[in-house]
């Protein structure tokens, strides 16, 4: 029989205890259901075979309640309430956050604090966020974990898996940051904004982007605020590590942001549980911050540009859940309409797909002027290299062309002076040439020094011709 160990009373491994600390250091307060989805979604395609929907949640997070347990005996983990459908919150102690700062790789500063009572009033804004984090996050289940499952349900996970990811991991996310018009990260003073949920995905196209969860109970004008907490808190600058200013948000997210760049974007997700309607919320929400967000014609034409604004989308929690980030339901203020035909995918309303096109056909004209004016040096240099091709002199001994070496032996000098003793000849005719005359001189001095007669002309030469 199997003894648990007296510090893992509840039999957890390292491994899950990490993943509740990681996950509970992002979402601050969770259910043990939301934990496990995040942490190991390939359990929500097990024990399908209990016979109740509530003995096969119990068993998907068997797991996890152990690990929580594990964590609670230790002092990092303490139960938080209860939601009204009746699952139980966890949170971390302070000494809990400061164990999920190690498994985050993440300062302890920047942790936040712990979410104790969130639970006492059913944590209903917690809840929310927690399902649009789901919701955008997307863990897909690993299927070499479900190998013994029965096939509906490896078909299920299989359509999990191919469906569009979604962004980042558990670590690329934060809640309830504090965004300090005044005071210090960590003491913010008064006029600030706090956003829900910050997401820092670069690998996935997304290098910061801050979400604001409304449950339809503010006004057009309450939302319209918040925008402006956030604006303030983008213009605050404060002296970095180098002794010069640079705007405070950038201290902690260091981005490769150039100056004329929008301002990092803001997520409205709107979960409409309260009495105001986001159909009539959002558009009055656009028109009151449109100086915050419209966008300038660029000199080029084709697109406008958004220096030093911040960028605004929208969308519902329903087509957030049901779609994910690569769904087209997030409308960007000022693009149309507040309807589902101006609607984007995440990454095109955050982002400036016009000036992208405009760009990269910017891009393809000066690489086809690039390519076509290479293309005609080659047929320059090979025309004048046919040309220059048939000027090539011939050898006048033997018919070869001459080398680009001998060729430029044999051209006349600067007055017009051979520089060369046979310039219609190719080398090798010129050294039997030069040969030949060198034996002939060495044949007339040994004459000369013998004595000799020169030899007479053959008959019918032309001396006996003359002779006659």
């Amino acid at each position: 029989m199997a003894v648990k160990r007296e510090e893992n009373p509840a039999g957890s491994s390292n491994n899950l205890r990490g993943d509740v600390l990681r996950v509970l250091g992002v979402l601050k307060v969770a259910t043990v259901e939301q934990i496990q989805q995040i942490a190991a979604p390939h359990l929500s395609y097990r024990h399908t075979d209990k016979p109740t929907p509530s003995k096969r949640k119990q068993a998907r997070t068997a797991s996890h309640t152990g690990a929580l347990s594990d964590l609670r005996k230790h002092g990092l983990a303490e139960n938080g309430g209860q939601i009204p459908g009746g699952d139980r919150l966890r949170n971390l102690t302070p000494m809990g956050l400061k164990a999920a700062s190690y498994e985050l790789g993440r300062p302890v500063g920047e942790m936040g604090n712990p979410a104790r009572g969130a639970g006492r009033t059913g944590a209903s804004h917690p809840m929310v966020v927690n399902e649009a984090v789901l919701a955008l996050l997307r863990p897909k289940p690993d299927l070499a974990r479900l190998a013994s499952e029965p096939t509906d349900v490896l078909a299920a996970a299989q359509a999990a898996v191919d469906a569009p990811d979604g962004l980042g991991t558990i670590a690329s996310y934060a809640t309830e940051v504090a965004l300090p018009a005044t005071g210090t990260w960590s003491n913010p003073g008064r006029g600030g904004a706090q956003a829900d949920i910050v997401i820092t995905a670069p690998e996935d196209g997304v290098p910061l982007l801050f979400v604001e969860i409304d449950n339809c109970h503010e006004s057009a004008h309450e939302l319209a605020g918040k925008v402006d907490k956030y604006r303030r808190f983008f213009q605050r600058k404060v002296k970095d590590t180098d002794g010069r200013e640079k705007p405070m948000w950038r201290t902690r997210w260091p981005m490769q942001w150039d100056s004329d760049d929008p301002l990092p974007p803001l997520l409205f997700v709107f979960n409409r549980i309260g009495e105001r309607n986001p159909d009539c919320t959002i558009p009055r929400l656009a028109e009151i911050t449109y100086h915050y967000w419209r966008g300038f014609p660029a000199s080029g034409g084709g697109y406008h540009t958004y220096e030093r604004q911040m960028p605004i989308v929208a969308t519902s929690l329903d087509l957030l859940c049901e779609h994910g980030p690569a769904g087209r339901i997030f409308w960007r203020f000022g693009r149309g309409p507040w309807s589902r035909e101006s609607f984007q995918p995440l990454l095109d309303a955050i982002g400036n797909p016009r000036q992208v096109a405009v760009e990269a056909a910017r891009e393809a004209r000066w690489k086809a002027e690039q390519e076509a004016y290479r293309a005609e040096q080659r047929r320059r240099a090979a025309q004048e290299a046919a040309e220059r091709e048939a000027r090539r002199p011939v050898c006048a001994g033997c018919g070869a062309k001459f080398t680009d070496e001998r060729w430029k032996a044999a051209e006349p000098g600067h007055w017009g002076d051979p520089r060369d003793t046979h310039p219609q000849l190719c080398d090798a005719c010129k050294e039997r040439v030069v040969e030949t005359q060198r034996q002939a001189e060495r044949d007339e001095r040994e004459r000369l020094e013998q004595g000799q007669e020169p030899p007479a002309p053959k008959a019918g030469g032309w001396l006996g011709r003359w002779r006659s």
